[in-house]
């Protein structure tokens, strides 16, 4: 019994050490001393040398208000409100009223309106910001969020159809905007994984250093 309860101690003790200690350091000395840059965040900074956000996760770009501000590229919608602390997708499946339907009833301290987070009202709210006609085709990813919800990405379609908005808020030329557009567009993974995508926050950076 005696010699059970020792074994039993003593393999706790090394198993604490190897797994709890030696571990996470190896596993803590491998990443900052092959991509410390990913491993501490992906931590963007602005020409003021101020962090503004991360190359890994999307973020918003609104006034006080919560409203879309004109002179920046919008990011694909997020289920949780861009909250890192409580990413995911909303799991609800292509037949949910509340993702389709035109328009689910809410009531808050505001009275009675529309759920703006169904696909319908998304397409009605990007049409609106970005000058479009009631009836324009609308980029799947302009008006549903990622699995994760925190999509840093969006595709080059949603960029080039936002591009007339943010050029004339800038006063910038549509051609340059689109210009950035396209520096600022990464092809697929390995030539044929995926999809070319456009990357929100470095583009946004890239047109406040133009204008």
């Amino acid at each position: 019994m005696r010699r059970q309860l020792l074994t039993g101690l003593l393999m706790t003790v090394v198993l604490t050490v190897l797994l709890g200690v030696v571990y996470p350091l190896a596993v803590t000395g491998v990443s900052q001393l092959a991509f410390a840059h990913k491993a501490n965040g992906s931590f963007v900074k602005d020409k003021a040398g101020k962090v503004v956000g991360s190359s890994s996760l999307g973020q918003q770009f609104v006034d006080a208000d919560g409203n879309p501000v004109a002179k920046y590229f919008q990011p694909r919608p997020s289920a949780y409100h861009y909250d890192a602390m409580s990413s995911g997708g909303s799991n609800y499946g292509p037949s949910n009223p509340r993702l389709i339907a035109t328009c689910l009833k809410i009531t808050d301290n505001k009275g009675v309106s529309c759920d703006p987070n169904t696909i319908p009202q998304r397409a009605k709210a990007y049409r609106t910001l970005n000058g479009l006609a009631t009836d324009a085709t609308v980029p799947v990813d302009a008006v549903t969020a990622s699995a994760s919800g925190l999509d840093p990405d969006i595709s080059p379609a949603n960029a080039r159809l936002q591009a007339a908005r943010v050029a004339k808020a800038r006063g910038l030329s549509l051609t340059e905007v689109l210009a950035l557009v396209h520096s600022n567009t990464a092809d697929r993974n390995l030539g044929f994984i995926g999809e070319p995508i456009v990357h929100v926050l470095a583009l946004n950076l890239a047109l406040d250093k133009l204008a």
